[in-house]
């Protein structure tokens, strides 16, 4: 009976040792055969690396991924090309390669690999920081802001310009974008842009227009300050005032008055309480400060802000806000600008008494005392504006259209050429000058300007870090001007003879308003302006001049 038991014992271990045998073989086979290589079957995006060594599944997926090539990267209509590794995208085939041999040599990894597939995300590196510039710089190329809409006046009619929808790149949904087609091995990507709307719509900014901007104008605003009282006409709001976004889509008033600011003080603030500029005095041949002094003025923001909220409330009267206020040139800042020598200076000549020195002697008291701060163009039209009988000009000749003729303000023009001269030796910067159509005689050749109303103009930049000062006087025969400053250049000028001279013609005309020419002829002519520096020439600058003939007319009497 033992020996029965024991044979049977025997039978079933060596059973269990010939299963396990089989088993053994059976997972010992397959783990041999896969060691060291990628699973069969095994897809990686779309790349089949199932049994290539770990190299060659790396050098496949490398190959693969780099075979699209640079990425055609379309926004709004533009397309530019950019390789993925400029974008900050490149694959991680190591690592890829890694995760698909990971638990391949398990039991569930054999069977796995001998009756099914292995799929693998590729592993794909991102340098967030380099992405995020390049996109940002396709943002700058394509992003527009909303334009907001505005409502400004034509006379006192409402203009209404329309807001228009902007656009904006959607940086991070291209970030995705631009990582899902690397990862699909697309050679094209269209990246996402949204709209980007006005703060006001367009149905609201044409029923303010109707409204509240017609209201607005509709009658005159009264400002007081103190006791004072002045007034805004309709006409002087509408050229002030907009209607713009207020930012909680709504529209609000804006209103300028900087510009108002200088015809309303002399009605609302008392002349001898208002801030007043230091200034100059020539005294002991050299120029002396003379003091500011503070005083009383309109704050332009405040009363910018009163207005706006008068209108907003539906008010018609409106407090000015005078505050304490300092001059644009104090003393301190008069005695920073260098205002110390006399650097430039002309004289003309004239006959005595005519109408023409009456304009000559009125534009020079204007211009009297005038300072040019560093860096500022100096306009002659600018500050003296048009020559006027209210403010005692009178008519004489003057050039237009090739002949003489009587005009308000006549012969002013050798006021400008006088000042020329000055800029010229002063050694400043020539901005606009216009010669002569014809060459006159008590003028220099080639150094000389025309101006007129309101053109041509004479303007002039003082290009020197330090102010001018211009100081004009006359004589029944001359006018001087003067230029006070610091010293910078030695000017010197030297001309070309006269050539291309031609002749002139000869006319006679019997019209009432027939003022004589003599006939000079036309010729060509350059000068040179020599700057100097301790004695050495630092430069040159050519002017270079036309003069047309100027015809000889004879008047005749009608018979």
């Amino acid at each position: 009976m033992k020996r029965i038991l024991s044979t049977t014992r025997g039978r079933v271990a060596a059973s269990i040792a010939a299963v396990l045998a089989l088993l053994l073989l059976a997972y010992g086979m397959p783990t041999l055969a896969l060691a060291g290589e990628v699973p069969p079957s095994t897809d990686a995006g779309g790349v089949d690396i199932g049994g290539l060594s770990p190299e060659a599944a790396r050098a496949r997926l490398e190959e693969e991924f780099g075979r699209p090539g640079p990425l055609k990267v379309e926004v709004a209509g533009r397309t530019v090309t950019m390789k993925p590794k400029d974008l900050g995208v490149t694959l991680d085939a190591g690592t890829t390669v890694a995760r698909a041999m990971d638990g391949h040599t398990t039991p569930a990894g054999i069977a796995r690999s001998l009756f099914g597939t292995r799929t693998v995300p590729p592993v794909v590196e991102v340098d967030d920081e380099l992405l995020g510039e390049r996109i940002a710089a396709l943002a700058k190329r394509v992003d527009r802001k909303p334009q907001e809409g505005a409502i400004a006046y034509r006379g006192l009619e409402p203009k209404v310009t329309l807001p228009k929808a902007g656009r904006a790149l959607d940086r991070k949904e291209a970030a995705r974008a631009i990582r899902e087609a690397f990862l699909a091995r697309r050679d094209e990507v269209t990246l996402p842009v949204r709209t980007t709307p006005p703060s006001v719509p367009a149905a609201k900014v044409k029923e303010i227009a109707g409204s509240t901007a017609r209201t607005a104008v509709a009658a005159p605003l009264t400002l007081s300050a103190g006791d004072r009282r002045a007034t805004l006409s309709p006409a002087q709001l509408a050229a002030h005032l907009r209607f713009v976004p207020d930012g909680r889509g709504d529209m609000r008033p804006s209103f300028d008055a900087a510009e108002l600011v200088d015809g309303l003080r002399d009605t609302l603030v008392e002349e001898d309480r208002r801030p007043r500029n230091a200034a100059f005095r020539i005294a002991g041949g050299r120029p002396r400060v003379v003091p500011h002094r503070a005083g009383r003025d309109i704050d332009p923001d405040g009363l910018a802000k009163a207005v706006a909220a008068a209108l907003t409330g539906g008010e018609r009267a409106v407090r000015v806000p005078i505050v304490e206020a300092q001059p644009d040139l104090t003393t301190a800042k008069a005695r920073r600008l260098g205002v110390k020598e006399k650097v430039g200076s002309y004289t003309t000549q004239h006959p005595c008494c005519a109408p023409r020195v009456t304009n000559i002697h009125r534009i020079a008291e204007i211009v009297d005392g005038h300072l040019v701060l560093p860096g500022q163009t100096f306009s002659l039209n600018g500050l003296v504006g048009r020559r006027d009988r209210a403010r005692g000009f009178v008519e004489a000749p003057m050039i237009m259209n090739g002949r003489f003729v009587n005009d308000v303000g006549g012969g002013v023009s050798q006021f400008a050429t006088t000042m020329f001269n000055a800029v010229f030796f002063g050694g400043f910067q020539d901005v606009q000058h216009t010669p002569h159509q014809f060459y006159i005689s008590r003028y220099p050749a080639g150094r000389e300007s025309t101006v007129s109303f309101p053109q041509p103009d004479f303007r002039w930049r003082n290009d020197s870090p330090y102010g001018v000062l211009i100081k004009t006087s006359y004589t029944n025969t001359s006018i001087t001007v003067q230029f006070w400053s610091t010293k910078r250049w030695d000017i010197e000028s030297e001309s070309s003879g006269r050539y291309n001279v031609k002749d002139f013609r000869k006319m006679k005309d019997s019209g009432p308003d027939c003022l004589p020419m003599e006939g000079v002829p036309g010729f060509a002519i350059d000068v040179w302006r020599i700057f100097k520096k301790g004695g050495k020439v630092v430069r040159k600058q050519r002017f270079h001049t036309v003069y047309q003939p100027e015809p000889r007319l004879t008047c005749t009497a009608r018979t």
